[in-house]
C-alpha cells in the first residue's frame, strides 16, 4: 500500500476503483481472461467474463469454471491472465476527466484513495497512465486484502490508509461488485457506466447515483454524493 496510514478520524474522503472507473481497461481484462481460459481448454464466452471483471481473480475463475474441474490449474490460469493483460499495458488510457476529477476532489480538501484490487505491478502502470499522484493520498492493491470484492476488505484498507471513517467517505466504481463492497461498509457508492455495466445493474446493486464516467461526474460534482460530502465537510 502506498500512502501514510493514520488512525480513523473525522476527515472526509473519496475512494476510487481504478480498472474500468478511471482507466479504460475492463475489456482488455476480458480479452486477457478469455485467452487464459482458452490456453487451459476452457471456452468461456466473453460476455460472461466481462460481467465478473472487478471480482478478484480467484473468485472470477471459481464463478466461471465448473465446480468439478481440476483446481490445480487455477493459479496457472490467473498467472496467464496477468501475463496476457500485461501485454496490453501500452494500450492503457485514462478516461476523459479522470485526472481532473481526482484533482478537484483533492483541491476541495477531500482525501483521495485508489481502492484497487489490481496486482501491485498493474497498479503501478495504471498510476503512471493516470499521472495524478499529486492528488492521491493512498492506494491499495491485491496485497492489502484477504478477500476480494464483493468483500469490502480493499475499501476497509483504503479507509484505514486515509484515516477516515466509512461514514465520511464516498466510493466511485464501475462494477456490481464495487457497489456491493461499498454497501457492506455503509459507504454511499457512485456508479459509472464506462466500464460497460449498465446503470440499471449498478443501481440494483446499490449505487446511489450513476454517471457515464469521470468527466460526467466531474461536470456534476456539486450535485453528486461527493458534493454532498463536501457540503458536510464545510459545516
Amino acid at each position: 500500500m502506498t500512502g501514510t496510514a493514520a488512525s480513523p478520524g473525522a476527515g472526509h474522503g473519496v475512494l476510487f476503483d481504478v480498472d474500468g472507473t478511471l482507466i479504460d481497461s475492463s475489456y482488455l481484462h476480458t480479452v486477457a481472461w478469455w485467452g487464459a481460459f482458452r490456453q487451459y481448454g476452457h471456452d468461456v464466452p466473453m460476455a460472461a467474463i466481462h460481467h465478473l471483471v472487478g471480482m478478484g481473480g480467484a473468485r472470477l475463475v471459481d464463478n466461471l469454471l465448473p465446480p468439478g474441474r481440476d483446481r490445480s490449474e487455477d493459479e496457472d490460469i490467473m498467472a496467464s491472465h496477468g501475463a496476457l493483460y500485461a501485454s496490453h499495458w501500452p494500450s492503457l488510457r485514462a478516461f476523459a476527466g479522470a485526472k481532473d476529477l481526482l484533482g478537484q476532489c483533492h483541491d476541495h480538501g477531500l482525501a483521495v484513495a485508489l481502492a484497487s484490487s489490481a496486482r501491485e505491478k498493474d497498479l503501478h502502470v495504471m498510476r503512471s497512465v493516470l499521472d495524478a499522484d499529486a492528488f492521491i493520498d493512498a492506494a491499495t492493491s491485491s496485497n492489502d486484502a484477504e478477500e476480494s470484492k464483493p468483500a469490502p476488505d480493499i475499501l476497509a484498507a483504503a479507509l484505514e490508509a486515509l484515516g477516515i471513517d466509512a461514514g465520511n467517505a464516498v466510493y466511485v466504481g464501475d462494477a456490481v461488485w464495487d457497489m456491493k463492497a461499498a454497501a457492506a461498509l455503509g459507504i454511499p457508492a457512485i456508479g459509472v457506466t464506462c466500464g460497460g455495466i449498465s446503470a440499471a445493474e449498478l443501481r440494483d446493486a446499490g449505487a446511489v447515483e450513476v454517471y457515464e464516467g469521470p468527466r460526467d461526474l466531474l461536470e456534476n460534482l456539486g450535485s453528486s454524493a461527493i458534493g454532498r460530502l463536501l457540503a458536510r465537510q464545510d459545516h
